[in-house]
């Protein structure tokens, strides 16, 4: 294509005629705007409370509820009982006439709203196979858990709810929540102390699911013991927020917990050869551990690597003797949102201090610990607590420095769930097997999942159980942001770590499927929650900080949004706005497309056009246009007539061979000579040089096939070999977000071109990604046409045929 760059003006005539009104006609298109602000739209309006900066306003206030807890385990009926005292206290400029609690073990009743509207192929569980007109088959294992919630009374007893006097409280259940009436309004900066008592059966983790429970050791090469995970135990105060007032939505088993902070004072009594886990720091180690354990413990704080609390032979002698005694363990565990513990015999126990910069009230030692039996060894002492400290190295790089004074990872029946300071990690996964000769291996995926997990449920301490961002309404907030952490850890563990998300290509399946739903869809609606929740915020973020922002202006944004919610509580708005407002770059366009819509990317370069600059003079461009008439191939018809010998009728005649035959239409004419010379006077000197300029200029045209605009990333080759990349921004598409031309210049001729040559946009389908177009490998497998042989029942019943009749005999043995 050539380019003509000389410009001429155009004059308009007058006509003298009369100008007629022509009615308005009203347009329609189905045009739309990628970049519409969120603001006053889908954002809620700023506040005292949460300012347009996305910082706590000046107003900002939170609930204070403080716990001192007593809690009994009966290991041979699996039956906790406890009392807690409760003090709370009113902060909010609302008078308060009841308080709402949350009593999650309600959820296993059999006539909770989670088991009553559980359905087969939903969100969730799935408890038979679906794709027929009627489900066909049901499962041993759902069919065993569907028995145990009808029959074995599950679900908190709550036996009392008493006022300082000791005066019954009136109080309603509701499902997984109880409301508490005070006896007189709880105005602002006023405090009420109570009582509740209640008892609830254990779950037995691995039947009946859940995030809590027990589990049992009864192979042949097991004695029987158990490891208690104890979570969502107590009744615990629901989040009274300056966004929903009570969150009191109920608990359906997916939409986790928005909790509030307090101090918590928690008597642990269990078999006297237990070791225990809990949120929060040991007040009585001279009562529950021996002298030795006290001061491997205070070893363990400045050595430089971990040192056993409680050996491996220690625990087995507890797994060997048991006890019918019992010890009460205590734990203060202070601003915190939640406690969770665990308790076993069969517990090792190692630790190892690790040092922070301890800014503020951060200490500038935690202690990382791990509780685990002998069967997960050796995977647990190799990697658990060495996870811990490395977690908690970059999560401080990212956000702040860990707040409190323990991290612990806690291995059991539970693969993964997180609580102030404690966590529940592994399942039977993280553990390895145990073959017929008794010898022990893992698997690569063992490793890594084991590793995978403690990074992600340690990391969750930072979010939410610091950030306290709301879970029951946008899962994302703690589990994308948190996978998104675990994901940079993950890559600083070592080189090519086999990550499970976290590089954009591997969301691309999910962003183009049927049950893609809104990042923002509440927890308890959404299909495919891994991908939902985790995987596509995950790589939202990774898209942000790598391609969109760039790691400095990101870092700075995520780091500021982390410092400024620290022990409060964030809404979305309030992280989107953190990161526009610190990176000073406007993303309403992004979060539109990846938070709210199920759009996915793709972008394809449908066209390059080449162009050279139009020098207008008639001796070199005749020339060029002559050299590219040749290059076409000639016609089929005319070669094939040489090829057989015919000639041509002027060859033979010579007298029809005029100017025109010996002139073709590229001869430079006196007439063009002129015109060029006298326009050259009228050129200043850049337009010459432009003129003469060998450059080329390229006109690519980009479409949207996916719907969300995205920058645009392009790679190009040159004839030399050698590359040149352009990021382009998404603002490419504020005219037109579903197509664009874009102009590059260059001094090099361009042979080929790629989009997103890294694979860091997440573009769904690559095949349109160059110019000009590749062939597309596949591989495919070669195989052999089978079919199952036909149902034969007189062979299955081994009956024979008579070779001379049609009557049948049992075969002779």
């Amino acid at each position: 294509m050539r380019l003509s760059t000389w410009l001429m003006a155009l004059a308009a005539a007058a006509t003298g005629s009369v100008a007629v009104a022509q009615p308005i006609q009203q347009t329609v298109n189905d045009w739309r705007d990628a970049f519409r602000q969120l603001e006053d739209e889908d954002w809620p309006t700023p506040n005292n409370e949460r300012r347009a900066t996305g910082a706590p306003g000046h107003d900002y206030w939170q609930q204070q509820v403080d716990y001192d807890i007593d809690i009994h385990l009966n290991e041979r009926t699996k039956v906790l009982t406890g009392s807690e005292t409760i003090t709370y206290t009113n902060n909010a400029p609302d008078s308060l006439d009841y308080l709402w609690f949350q009593l999650d073990q309600n959820r296993f009743r059999a006539d909770s709203i989670a088991n009553m509207t559980a359905t087969v192929g939903g969100g969730g569980r799935s408890s038979a196979r679906t794709g027929a007109a009627l489900p066909d088959r049901i499962s041993a294992n759902a069919l065993r858990r569907l028995d145990r919630i009808q029959n074995d009374g599950y679900g908190h007893n709550i036996t009392a709810v008493l006022d300082a006097d000791g005066n019954p409280l009136e109080h309603t259940i509701v499902d997984t929540l109880m409301r508490i009436d005070l006896p007189e309004t709880l105005t602002t900066g006023e405090s009420v102390t109570f009582q509740i008592d209640w008892n609830y059966r254990l779950i037995e983790t691995q039947v009946v699911g859940g995030r809590a429970g027990w589990e049992c050791f009864e192979d042949d090469y097991e004695n029987g013991d158990c490891i208690y995970q104890i979570a969502q135990w107590f009744p615990r105060a629901v989040a009274f927020t300056d966004y929903e007032g009570w969150t009191n939505k109920a608990f359906l088993g997916r939409g986790e917990f928005t909790l509030e902070f307090g101090d918590y004072d928690v008597a642990i009594t269990v078999p006297q050869d237990f070791i225990v886990s809990a949120s929060g720091e040991l007040q009585n180690p001279e009562d529950v551990l021996t002298d030795e354990q006290i001061e491997r413990l205070d070893e363990a704080r400045t050595a430089d690597e971990p040192v056993f609390v409680v050996t491996p032979d220690e625990a087995r002698e507890n797994e060997r003797l048991g006890s019918r005694s019992e010890a009460t363990w205590e734990f203060r565990a202070e601003n915190v949102r939640d406690f969770a513990w665990a308790g076993s015999r069969k517990f090792i126990w190692d630790a190892v201090g690790v040092e922070q910069d301890g800014q503020g009230d951060a200490p500038d030692l935690v202690m990382a610990m791990s509780f685990y039996p002998n069967e997960s060894e050796p995977l647990w002492s190799s990697f658990s607590t060495r996870a811990v400290e490395h977690t908690i190295d970059v999560y401080n790089e990212f956000a702040f420095p860990y707040p409190y004074p323990t991290a612990q990872s806690v291995a059991g029946p539970q693969g993964g769930m997180e609580y102030p300071m404690i966590t529940f990690n592994g399942g039977t996964y993280g553990r390895p097997v145990v073959d017929s000769d008794g010898n022990l291996t893992y698997s690569r995926a063992a490793k890594r999942g084991l590793i995978g997990v403690i990074i992600h449920e340690i990391g969750h301490i930072y979010f939410p159980m610091v950030v306290n961002s709301d879970e029951r309404q946008w899962t994302w907030m703690d589990e994308g942001l948190n996978s998104f952490l675990q994901f940079q850890a993950e890559r600083l563990w070592e080189e090519d770590y086999p990550v499970r998300r976290g590089d954009p290509h591997s969301i691309t399946s999910y962003m183009v499927s049927e049950t893609q739903m809104p990042i923002m869809t509440q927890s308890d609606s959404i299909l495919n929650f891994g991908a939902n929740a985790y995987s596509k915020p995950t790589i939202a973020l990774v898209v942000l900080r790598e391609t969109v922002l760039g790691r400095e202006l990101f870092d700075e944004a995520f780091r500021t949004y982390a410092e400024r919610w620290r022990f409060k509580r964030p809404t979305p708005y309030d992280f989107f706005r953190t990161m526009e407002e610190v990176s000073g770059v406007d993303l309403d366009w992004y979060w539109r497309g990846w938070f709210y819509s199920t759009d996915h990317v793709d972008i394809s370069i449908d066209s390059v056009v080449e162009g050279t600059f139009d020098t207008e003079n008639p001796e070199i461009e005749n020339e060029r246009e002559r050299a590219e008439f040749l290059e076409r191939p000639e016609s089929v018809t005319q070669r094939r007539n040489r090829e057989q010998g015919r000639g041509y009728y002027a060859d033979e005649n010579g007298e029809v061979l005029d100017f025109y035959s010996r002139n073709d239409q590229f001869t430079t004419t006196n007439r063009e000579r002129e015109r060029y010379e006298s326009t050259q006077d009228d050129l200043t000197d850049w337009q010459r040089d432009l003129l003469a300029s060998d450059d080329y200029l390229y006109y690519l045209t980009f479409s949207n096939q996916g719907g969300v605009v995205m920058p645009v990333i392009v790679e190009f080759t040159f004839a030399d070999n050698t590359t040149e990349r352009v990021y382009i921004p998404a603002e490419i598409w504020r005219y037109n977000p579903e197509q664009a031309v874009w102009t590059y210049l260059s001094e090099k001729e361009v042979v080929s071109v790629e989009l997103d040559p890294d694979w860091e946009t997440a573009d769904a389908d690559r095949s349109d990604n160059y110019y000009p177009p590749r062939i597309q490998p596949s591989r495919l497998e070669v195989y052999r046409s089978s079919t199952s042989p036909r149902p034969n029942m007189m062979g299955d019943l081994d009956l024979t045929v008579s070779s001379d009749s049609l009557t049948t005999t049992e075969a002779q043995d």
